[in-house]
């Protein structure tokens, strides 16, 4: 009894110091920044004035705000079907045995756009975009499609997939570097098993490939969605929400309200909600994926 109670304290001793640190800087900034959202105060003045929920009120009657749902929910369902799937098949192509001697080149060229400064991306793909003199519309003239060519970030119709559009392109490489380690985990067996049966590559990708890497499938999905609500760099640094708003996201709403309109205690009223929702949505996907019911 007595050595079960000291292995306990052991255990407790190692843990302590991350648990420590998970609640100082997790745990502590979401309850501050509950208890902010409660109270009207901006960076230059001290006293602070309690308004209660007053600022939810008035989120949820901002119609910018539904404009900001809006787009961070097209951007999670784009990058579902093009960073989760499209790295799946990308990830299911790579491993085929007549790529897989070329693989170390191609996961080279799809994982150097991940690794580059977001900052960096939007500036590149903001001249890309450019009417102008960018490379987007220099290929549709040349190809004979002029009628296509458009001012991408400067129309309020095309400028929000324009923008989601940049976000494929850089982490779809990153999803399939991840679906690519999993694969490589399965044994080589099933395949075999698979190939005297007589199976397709479709149906060994289907009833082998997917079951056995179900939940690096979830793990990518909750880091894609979660990714897209909390999206900011790329939209502030190629439109800022503009034109009219239209790429608005609660990222850069959150930014405006605060360090454009020093409302401290709006901005953390919108990073709550941030946090409802990605938190509500990780939940989601976890029940319905049963994580952690089968290793």
């Amino acid at each position: 009894m007595k050595k079960t109670f000291q292995s306990r304290q052991t255990a407790i001793l190692y843990i302590l110091p991350a648990l420590l640190l998970i609640l100082s800087f997790v745990f502590l900034p979401i309850i501050l920044n509950l208890y902010n959202s409660l109270f009207r105060w901006n960076s230059f003045e001290a006293g602070r004035t309690f308004v209660g929920f007053e600022y939810y009120g008035r989120l949820f009657k901002d119609p910018v705000f539904y404009t900001a749902l809006k787009n961070n929910s097209l951007y999670a369902i784009i990058s579902l079907v093009f960073q989760v799937g499209g790295g799946l098949i990308l990830a299911a192509i790579l491993e085929d045995k007549l790529i897989r001697r070329f693989q170390p080149f191609f996961r080279t060229v799809f994982f150097i756009p991940s690794v580059i400064s977001i900052a960096v991306v939007g500036l590149l793909w903001q001249l890309l975009y450019n009417p102008e003199v960018g490379l987007v519309n220099g290929l549709l003239n040349a190809i004979g499609q002029s009628e296509w060519a458009h001012s991408w970030l400067g129309d309020s119709k095309t400028a929000i997939y324009a923008v989601v559009a940049v976000s494929q392109w850089q982490y779809t490489g990153y999803m399939t570097m991840l679906f690519l380690i999993a694969m490589q985990k399965i044994p080589a067996e099933y395949y075999e098993a698979a190939m005297i049966d007589g199976a397709s590559k479709v149906k060994t990708f289907f009833h082998i490939t997917l079951p056995q890497i179900k939940e690096m499938i979830l793990v990518g999905t909750v880091i894609t969605v979660i990714g897209a609500f909390k999206v900011f760099d790329e939209v502030y640094v190629m439109t800022f929400g503009g034109p009219g708003r239209s790429t608005e996201v609660l990222g850069t709403m959150l930014y405006r309200a605060a360090f454009r309109n020093d409302e401290m205690g709006y901005a953390s009223t919108i990073g709550t909600i941030i946090f409802v929702i990605t938190l509500t949505l990780s939940l989601i996907q976890m029940k319905l994926g049963k994580s952690g019911r089968e290793v």
